[in-house]
């Protein structure tokens, strides 16, 4: 490896307001929805943006690593945002549990559709799973299942279908549930790999689908989507 790390790029062809790191995600990921991971090499990575391979080598330890990132940024975002929605109902808050399942649902969607070059589809590809990291990151995935399914089970709950404290027995349904808003969400791939643009219409209708999916009524949950308006700055501001 010749060059010391971070050394200039010799051929850029993008403008320099584009970090040296967010670059390199942008292409890889371009390179990896067209080629395949296994079938593009990191010299190749180098290349196409106009830089040494020892430039990309500061910023990365290798491919792995970009993948990695990619894939964390495909659904950290919106792990990253569990906490402060979840604090926006009760005890803390006044926010009902459907407008927090839409806005969870609605931050969801936004990430998905703004991950570069549809990098959440990598999940997909059986050598991205058979990666060290991808363990981790099925863990991560595992936790907004769980939230999902909280925030799911609170809003069936309030619309009186379930009880508001289930027994022990019923939390294998509180699980399936949010297996099944996180794969909604998750349609937001698919569409994208379809050529689809998923405008904010599109993201609403995804949300108020996952409403509908925990039996919440028509009236409810057009109630849950004007209740979260609002709330959705806060977290577009971070």
């Amino acid at each position: 490896m010749s060059g010391g790390p971070g050394r200039p790029r010799h051929t850029g062809h993008q403008g320099a307001a584009v970090p040296p790191r967010d670059e390199i995600l942008d292409v890889a990921a371009r390179l990896f929805a067209s080629k395949g991971v296994a079938n593009t090499s990191t010299r190749e990575i180098a290349e196409t943006i106009g830089i040494r391979q020892a430039s990309l080598y500061y910023h990365f330890a290798g491919k792995d690593a970009i993948v990695e990132e990619l894939l964390e940024r495909s659904l950290r975002p919106t792990l990253d945002k569990i906490e402060k929605v979840e604090l926006l109902g009760a005890p803390h808050g006044t926010a009902s549990p459907a407008a927090l399942l839409y806005l969870l649902l609605l931050l969801d969607v936004r990430t998905l559709a703004r991950a570069p070059h549809n990098a959440g589809v990598l999940a997909r590809l059986p050598e991205v799973q058979k990666m060290p990291y991808f363990g981790r990151y099925q863990a991560c995935r595992s936790e907004l299942g769980e939230a999902y399914g909280r925030l799911g089970s609170q809003a069936r709950a309030e619309e009186a279908l379930v009880e508001f404290a289930p027994p022990p027995t019923a939390k294998p349904g509180t699980l399936n549930l949010g297996s099944m808003l996180l794969q909604l969400a998750e349609v937001v791939v698919r569409m994208r790999v379809g050529g689809r643009e998923v405008t904010p219409p599109v993201a609403d209708q995804i949300a108020r689908s996952g409403l509908r999916l925990c039996g919440i009524s028509s009236g409810r949950v057009d109630a849950a989507a004007e209740e979260a308006a609002p709330l959705i700055g806060v977290f577009d501001e971070l």
